[in-house]
């Protein structure tokens, strides 16, 4: 029987150690989605001037389209049995990749703050404490399983997605018990731009799980399908998704300004008292627990990507993975608790930021991957920065920067507004900027580049590629 702490980092996962089907990307995906800090997002939409109707169609939109583009990051992870990032080798060269890396491990910090903020709240509640202490200790439970892995990951996604559900389910009855559904249904006044804004809100949720996605794929064994690890990932997600958002925005226009003063205590006391009021406070800490866990392992492993590009390591040691995890959750627990005052409107900000970085990444890495090398990759070739792919790929770096410089003039936060802004009504549509810039630019400059070998199938003879690369 397999270890239950997980061996493996960066290193290619073996034949004889791939398990699981399909199904269970559905359930880790709803559990992860089926929380408080979706909740959040969701009631944004509402708090910047959105109805009830076309912010939820707004958000559903966003998912949707978010959710497929994670999706096919998904689908790669049985073919290569690679974490997500070490992809990026293939694109951006050994070392190059380091560069969207360090933005993906801000990214990792930033969630894990935002998540231990509200899952600190909880914490704090249910230890009678306060709220410094329930970050820390919600941080400290995150660290341990996300140093177990893998296995401990997705049973706990298993658990998360029955309890959040009908958690949920409960919540949802009582809510639509207080509030004026057909008031709130027939007070529709579309504008288009709080209508991008829902769905900017949602696609830029959905596409920041992307980085990370395959690594929860990756020990599916090389024969699962990838329509089904593509149908099951977004299904779960965009469900979990549109579910706790749709409740977000539900609250947020009934409870106003009681729930923006405590998002936690808002929904606990919408559940109930006492006892009832405990149990929800350990659904939202749950919830948070399993996207925290998320980000808390793909950060190591970004971090371990970047490291070893210039080491030349191609595995970790046990005591390694603590030491990054625990480099992780430090970061993350500092950010927390310097910015726990000021969460939601800092979120929001942070939320549409990151989308700038990630849209042209995704672009890049799904045409190479689906269009230019045709679900191949040399995998020895990805730890050679003196091989097929080299140390750095300058022309793909060049698409990344110029689809990162595309979207400026649409982009549109608290910090920076670009000047295209204001011409589309104070729209933010450089997400979509963003995919439909780098992605014919890099198509040309992959075909326009020199002629490589033909790239060995990993699926025709995966034991020796495995075995050269891990």
């Amino acid at each position: 029987m397999a270890p239950l702490v997980e061996l493996r980092s960066i290193d290619v996962v073996p034949d004889e150690e791939r398990h699981g089907t399909a199904f269970s990307q559905f359930t880790l995906w709803l559990g992860a989605n089926l929380q408080i800090t979706a909740v959040v997002t969701g009631a944004l939409a509402v708090v910047f001037g959105g109805d009830v109707v076309w912010s939820v169609t707004g958000l559903l939109l966003g998912n949707l389209l978010g959710g497929a583009v994670m999706a096919l990051h998904s689908a790669q992870g049985p073919r290569l049995g690679l974490p997500q990032m070490i992809q990026s080798r293939a694109q951006f060269g050994v070392r190059g990749a380091v560069v969207p890396l360090l933005l993906v491990v801000v990214m990792y910090i930033g969630f894990f703050a935002s998540g231990s903020v509200l899952a600190g709240q909880a914490v704090g509640e249910l230890t009678h404490t306060d709220d410094t202490t329930g970050i820390i200790v919600f941080a400290a439970v995150t660290a341990v399983t996300a140093t177990v892995g893998y296995r401990v990951i997705h049973a706990l996604g298993r658990v998360t997605s029955t309890v959040c559900a009908l958690a949920f389910v409960y919540l949802a009855v009582r809510l639509l018990d207080r509030a004026d559904v057909s008031a709130l249904v027939h007070d529709a006044h579309f504008s288009l731009p709080v209508f991008l804004l829902a769905v900017s809100l949602s696609a830029s949720w959905q596409l920041a799980f992307g980085p990370y996605v395959a690594d929860y794929s990756r020990y599916l064994p090389r024969t699962t399908s990838p329509k089904a690890t593509f149908g099951w990932t977004l299904a779960g997600s965009a469900l979990g998704g549109q579910w706790s958002m749709t409740f977000g925005v539900l609250v947020a226009a009934t409870a106003g300004g009681e729930f923006l003063d405590s998002q936690v205590g808002y929904v606990v006391a919408l559940g109930g008292t006492g006892l009832a009021a405990s149990f929800f406070y350990f659904v939202i800490a749950l919830g948070k627990l399993t996207v925290n866990v998320l980000n808390t392992y793909g950060g190591f492993m970004s971090m371990v990507t970047s490291v070893s590009g210039f080491r030349g390591q191609r595995q970790l040691s046990r005591a390694g993975r603590a030491g990054y995890i625990a480099l992780v959750m430090v970061a993350g627990t500092a950010v927390a608790l310097l910015g726990k005052d000021s969460f939601l409107s800092s979120f929001k900000d942070f939320l549409l930021f990151l989308l700038t970085f990630f849209t042209p990444w995704s672009a890049i890495n799904l045409v190479d991957y689906y269009l230019v090398s045709k679900e191949r990759y040399d995998l020895p070739a990805l730890a050679d920065p003196h091989g097929r792919y080299g140390a750095w790929r300058w022309d793909a770096l060049a698409v990344y920067a110029a689809g990162l410089l595309a979207q400026l003039p649409f982009l549109a936060t608290g910090f920076y507004t670009g000047p295209l802004v204001a011409p589309l009504g104070g729209a933010d549509i450089s997400w979509l900027v963003g995919l439909a810039v780098p992605a014919p630019l890099y198509l040309l400059v992959a075909r326009r580049g020199p002629v490589a070998a033909p790239v060995p199938d990993p699926g025709a003879s995966p034991s020796a590629a495995e075995r050269t690369a891990s």
